[in-house]
């Protein structure tokens, strides 16, 4: 596990960091509180030890400012403290903290605290239960192999490279990041409502039957649209509703369902667009051959402001070579 360690106090902080690290987990280390509010936004680690009393921003802060920010995924919190008053402690809890270490500390109880953290982890089915319904769908269908796995990693890669961009997008942080790894398998989830005949057809749809495959974005979207309705504060089903509704949708408004055009088009959809053409592209159908990633790329770069948007297509210009990785990497030959 990869824990954030937090305190202004330069011992304190250093034999922290030594016991984490011989406990066998990961660690990054902050200074005070703004520092680690900084670092934890861009690497949102599960886990976060922080000292209470810090200059610029204090434990109690950094403790709100994350539960306010992390989304559906629950980080845990310990707090490192010399208060011992009960007053104190309810106050600790209150703004977030999940656990208190009190100064000075030792490693058995710090080895109990991360073993407490991790069992709350061990609790979280979301991205089993999420990437099993993407893989209902994809039972159905034998021709896909490995194709939500390198969906998941193209769109992340995609954003990670628009992240990086001279003008990279507002919406792309930690937690986007996060999601659209998570959610983008659920693109075709919708697909679970089209009739055999024509999801399995081994040949290219007539208009009729194209027609009828196209409701699948539609079904899609009211089925997590649903769970959301259910579970508003569920970012990632907020994310995995836009991307199932509008990843057919062009930059150029000639898309499907809504024909939305340009940034009306939820970035999130925008990205697995383009993975997921370029995907098909490059993949063995029973009605045609692989395409060589050269090839799919200029078909690509041809759609640039048409079927995708031009940002987009820049990312993944820059990011050829993992492109090229991911799919050697799962490849269904």
């Amino acid at each position: 596990m990869k824990i954030l360690i937090v305190d202004d106090e330069l011992v304190s902080r250093k034999k922290m960091d030594l016991l984490v690290r011989s406990l066998g987990h990961e660690t990054l280390v902050a200074s005070d509180g703004l520092e680690g509010w900084e670092i934890w936004r861009n690497e949102r680690t599960r886990m976060v030890i922080t000292d209470w009393m810090m200059p610029r921003m204090d434990g109690l802060e950094l403790c709100r400012k994350i539960r306010e920010a992390e989304g559906s995924q629950y980080i845990y919190l310990i707090m490192v403290t010399s208060k011992e008053d009960v007053n104190d402690l309810v106050m600790g809890m209150d703004a977030g903290a999940d656990d208190f270490i009190t100064k000075p500390f030792i490693k058995e109880e710090l080895a109990v605290r991360i073993r407490a953290g991790q069992r709350i982890f061990s609790f979280e089915t979301r991205d089993v239960v999420i990437f099993s319904l993407a893989k209902l769908v994809e039972s159905r269908d034998l021709e896909t192999g490995q194709h939500l796995e390198r969906i998941r990693h193209y769109s992340k890669t995609l954003a990670v490279a628009m992240s990086k961009s001279d003008n990279p997008p507002e919406e792309i942080d930690g937690l986007f990041l996060d999601n659209i790894f998570l959610t983008s398998p659920l693109h075709d989830i919708g697909k679970v409502g089209i009739p055999d005949n024509i999801l399995l057809k081994p040949s290219r749809l007539d208009d009729r039957e194209f027609e009828i495959m196209k409701r699948h974005s539609i079904i899609g979207f009211g089925t997590l649209h649903e769970a959301l309705r259910r579970y508003p504060k569920a970012d990632y089903l907020s994310m995995s509703a836009d991307i199932a509704r509008s990843h057919h949708e062009r930059f150029d408004g000639t898309g499907y369902p809504d024909g939305l055009k340009g940034k009306a088009i939820p970035l999130s959809a925008r990205i697995v667009a383009l993975a997921d053409v370029y995907d098909a592209l490059v993949s063995k159908r029973a009605y045609k051959d692989a395409y060589p990633h050269d090839d799919a790329r200029a078909i690509i770069e041809k759609e640039k402001g048409k079927h995708f948007d031009p940002m987009v297509v820049e990312a993944f210009l820059d990011s050829e070579r993992a492109f090229i990785e991911i799919l050697e990497r799962f490849s269904d030959r």
